[in-house]
């Protein structure tokens, strides 16, 4: 094998270990999410009543400590997860020597230490509404990050930003899906699911609250259909269709549970996969406005 032939080698290695993980990054921060929605679900929020020791006396649940405290300390454990996916990013990005794979990689791995602060203060603050939308917030914002790192390996950013009305709809579709999921946290925060049943909701009306979030959401539907139909009618590439038929059924599917969720009480099995459904939304809205923004050479 030639000098020529070896290069060739070791870039698609690196290529595919840069790959393999974004994709680790993607999976691993959305599954935090769901087991944060596990914590709070079961009543768990204050299972390790202070931070960052479980107890005053011990990093780790013991004695009287029941299962909400294993819950609790187990979704704390999940960050050397996160630590380790983290590290392995940015050791990838550093050997590929781009710089905008390195800051992308150092965005991911702050926002660890910077979650595990945020989710001490909801702690220390018991479980304060506010702090644990902020968290949630900050997680979905992660994801997008990785999203964005698994597509810049094979595609660097263009040297001229790109611009259209496809691509502002694209970016509007991004901010009412943004919408949503904010103000589906406030939702949350005044209603039943506090994470602990002495936990202090926001105090908002659920009812009115529910409805500017449907509401936003028949918005997001609304922009994402129109985007589907732009880019068919400007002839984008099929990678592009998939990308935001990927986003509209996804919202839909998310739609569905919130409905019937919200019609039977919350039940904490559909609330759980309606927050896998968020964290999925953050994923697949950053992939569609990705796709239409640089996915088309001719565009």
């Amino acid at each position: 094998m030639g000098v020529i032939d070896r290069l060739g080698h070791r870039v698609r290695h690196l290529d595919d270990w840069l790959r393999g993980w974004a994709w680790a990054s993607i999976v691993v921060n959305i599954g935090i999410v769901v087991t944060g929605g596990v914590v709070r679900l079961t009543g768990s929020g204050l299972g390790c009543p202070t931070w960052p020791r479980c107890t005053d006396e011990s990093f780790t649940p013991h004695g009287a400590y029941d299962l909400h405290s294993a819950i609790e300390f187990g979704n704390r454990m999940l960050t050397y997860v996160l630590v380790a996916v983290a590290i392995g990013t940015f050791v990838a990005a550093w050997q590929s020597g781009r710089r905008d794979l390195r800051r992308l990689a150092l965005v991911i791995a702050l926002g660890i230490p910077a979650q595990a602060v945020i989710g001490g203060i909801t702690v220390l603050t018991d479980l304060n509404p506010w702090i644990v939308s902020f968290h949630l917030l900050c997680s979905m914002a992660i994801i997008g990050v990785a999203v964005l790192f698994r597509w810049r390996p094979d595609r660097p950013a263009p040297a001229v930003p790109p611009r259209g009305a496809v691509l502002a709809l694209a970016w509007s579709t991004f901010a009412a899906a943004w919408a949503v999921l904010y103000v589906g946290t406030i939702v949350t925060g005044s209603g039943p699911h506090a994470g602990d049943k002495d936990a202090k909701r926001n105090g908002l009306d659920p009812l009115q609250w529910s409805q500017v979030h449907a509401d936003l959401v028949f918005l997001l539907v609304g922009l994402t259909v129109g985007l589907l139909f732009a880019v068919i009618a400007t002839k984008r590439s099929a990678a592009v269709r998939r990308a935001v038929v990927v986003l509209l059924v996804v919202e839909l599917a998310q739609g569905l549970i919130g409905f019937v969720q919200y019609f039977t009480d919350l039940p904490v099995v559909l609330v759980g996969f309606h927050m896998l459904g968020a964290a999925i939304i953050s994923a697949t809205v950053t992939h569609a406005l990705l796709q239409v923004r640089e996915g088309d050479p001719r565009h």
